[in-house]
């Protein structure tokens, strides 16, 4: 008995520096990463800018799958039947991880899911076209008070960050609006380009795309964004909105701690990396570094904002 309690204790003190050794060399062989949506969208681009950095950082590859279908929530009402062994993780998105649940039975919950870092947002802004009468956002409000409900705005879907934008712009600036959604960001700038709308609420890498065929009027970031100097913050204009589509990475909720802690380490360090860091602010695109240790706080944070636009919205009382 006394030999079998001592190889069993022996066993026990192997298992832990085992363990913990498995996480620090992490990752030993490729990993998948599944975008919830088709490729060529924001969280496509930002996911092939890390792919070209995780194999200097990691040492390993990771090569990108795309599992389109219901705003994303066809991929993370799956993310928990996956391995949990740290080698499939997932992009995750926010508000849409909030505000679709809210919404009505899309096969998870927000706390279901297992964000480890949140590592860009694409911050929300105003757009005209570039034949447009408004060169600046006054005058925008200017008319759109003169004529309520007459100024319109294209966005990226009901019930998503740009929707969430407007809502918040006509009580800040105290105007009626109306917000036009189509199903996704290709959509809606087409309809400011053609005229469809009379504006959009679309995100700032949308500027970046369409070059000098449409105008920035301001841009929902703390402070201006380096691919467009000129272009204000809503609060240097007096309007206190700041937000935007934040993109993170999820592990199934089998993932050990310490494989979490890893992986959101990995993406910290692809952040800090200059040419990543170069791709990303030139693609209109705004770094953040929230990690896995500030992560229940930063989402408990989002939820309450959230949820307060959900009811501005109509989706709950």
């Amino acid at each position: 008995m006394k030999t079998a309690f001592a190889t069993l204790f022996a066993g026990l003190l192997a298992a832990t520096p085992l363990a913990a050794q498995t996480a620090a060399d992490f990752p030993t062989k490729p990993m998948t990463y599944i975008i919830p949506f088709n490729a060529g969208g924001e969280s496509d681009i930002s996911a092939r800018f890390q792919q070209s950095e995780w194999e200097a950082v990691t040492g390993q590859q990771v090569v990108i799958q795309y599992q389109p279908g219901a705003g994303g929530a066809q991929a993370w009402s799956q993310l928990n039947s996956l391995s949990g062994d740290g080698y499939t993780i997932m992009g995750i998105n926010l508000p849409h991880t909030v505000l679709q649940p809210l919404a009505g039975s899309v096969g998870y919950q927000t706390e279901d899911l297992t964000p480890v870092h949140y590592f860009h947002y694409t911050p929300d802004a105003i757009f005209v076209r570039a034949e447009s009468e408004f060169t600046s956002l006054e005058q925008l409000v200017e008319y759109a008070k003169a004529n309520p409900g007459l100024v319109t705005f294209a966005g990226s879907g009901s019930n998503s960050s740009n929707n969430l934008a407007a809502i918040r712009f006509n009580e800040e600036a105290g105007v009626t609006t109306t917000y036009v959604p189509f199903s996704g960001t290709g959509p809606s700038i087409t309809a400011v380009l053609g005229g469809a709308t009379m504006a959009g609420f679309n995100y700032a890498t949308s500027g970046v795309s369409q070059g000098d065929a449409m105008r920035m009027l301001a841009v929902a970031s703390e402070e201006r964004l380096p691919v467009f100097p000129d272009v204000p913050t809503f609060k240097e204009l007096g309007y206190d909105i700041v937000g935007g589509a934040y993109r993170g990475v999820a592990v199934p909720s089998s993932t050990s701690e310490e494989m979490r802690q890893r992986i959101s380490d990995i993406v910290s360090e692809i952040n800090a990396q200059p040419e990543f860091v170069k791709k990303m602010e030139d693609g209109g695109f705004v770094l953040t570094d929230i990690g896995y240790d500030d992560m229940d706080a930063f989402v408990a944070e989002r939820v309450e904002e959230y949820t307060a636009g959900a009811k501005a919205l109509g989706i709950i009382e």
